[in-house]
């Protein structure tokens, strides 16, 4: 059994909001899959919200069920014509988020523990206005994947890798955190972001993706030169050095950037938008989504899209 994106949508503040929801962001995005794939709210059996920075640094309730309730999904399941209970829940892992909610889905849809599983992703800054702190460095942006069981064998999504690293040097790469201690009247819409420096987090990161590539094309049989890899933008140059470290043509890793700053937990979702938008180059068949932040951490999983 196969795991495919049936939708994909992102989503950006509107331009007469005066601050950005990462509720609003992920819903709006998760409304456009239903709509492009001619569905019913009623029609997700499980939703994974994987978005890390929120409005008013919001913990409780998860936001899974926020954005659950806004976009509609199994709200009266008795009421309904045929009863069914809707799941909503929160996975963070930064900027992996998206794909540990793949693996997931994976689980759940080859169980047959429900058909459609609804992946969110939307970081906002805690004031809803990203663009005022310019040493916060992510973008106010939504995203969202509608995923299904594949119809078409060998399509879809291959096994997810996951790596990091022991951190016995004490690098995490970045943190986010809210220092409560010192945080006053308006520290709900405040956000710490530590950032190792440049060069030493982007040697990390670029390091721990091409081992983690080279050892999945390895067990996967993946042919690196028939595959167009899709990367976070952990540092402006990521892709280039990614691409120089796994001796591939630069024109073949993608980091897909995003206005206003750089996309988090959206990403792979911005990166699988804008294969398809551009279409793969010439004989690319398949895709790698490569994940990397803080940790340091790296997932990566290939996807094969149907009627190719």
């Amino acid at each position: 059994m196969s795991v495919v994106v049936t939708a994909a949508k992102t989503a950006l503040p509107l331009p007469d909001e005066t601050t950005a929801s990462s509720v609003l962001l992920a819903a709006r995005a998760a409304r456009g899959c239903l709509t492009d794939a001619g569905l019913a709210p009623d029609a997700i059996g499980v939703l994974i919200n994987t978005g890390v920075y929120r409005e008013s640094n919001t913990f409780e309730p998860a936001l899974a069920a926020l954005v659950q309730k806004e976009v509609g999904i199994n709200l009266d399941y008795l009421a309904a014509p045929t009863p069914v209970a809707g799941f909503s829940f929160d996975l963070m892992n930064g900027a992996c988020g998206v794909l540990n909610a793949v693996q997931v889905a994976q689980a759940l849809l080859s169980t047959g523990s429900t058909d459609r599983v609804l992946v969110t992703a939307a970081d906002v800054h805690p004031s809803g206005r990203a663009a005022d702190d310019n040493a916060y460095p992510y973008a106010d942006l939504g995203a969202a994947l509608l995923l299904e069981r594949g119809t078409e064998p060998g399509t879809g999504f291959g096994p997810v890798a996951l790596r990091g690293t022991d951190g016995d040097d004490g690098s995490a790469g970045t943190r986010g955190y809210l220092e409560t201690a010192g945080m006053g009247a308006e520290g709900r819409g405040r956000i710490t972001v530590e950032r190792e420096p440049e060069s030493v987090r982007t040697e990390q990161l670029v390091a721990l993706a091409a081992g983690t590539v080279s050892d999945y094309a390895r067990d996967e049989g993946l042919r690196l030169d028939r595959t167009l890899l899709l990367c976070t933008r952990a540092a402006p140059d990521f892709a280039d050095r990614l691409a120089e470290r796994l001796g591939l043509d630069p024109q073949s890793v993608w980091a897909p950037g995003a206005a206003g700053g750089e996309p988090l937990t959206a990403a792979p979702v911005l990166g699988y938008l804008s294969a398809l938008e551009h279409s793969l180059p010439p004989g690319k068949d398949q895709l790698l989504l490569v994940t990397a932040g803080a940790g340091p951490s790296v997932a990566c999983v290939s996807y094969r899209p149907q009627g190719r």
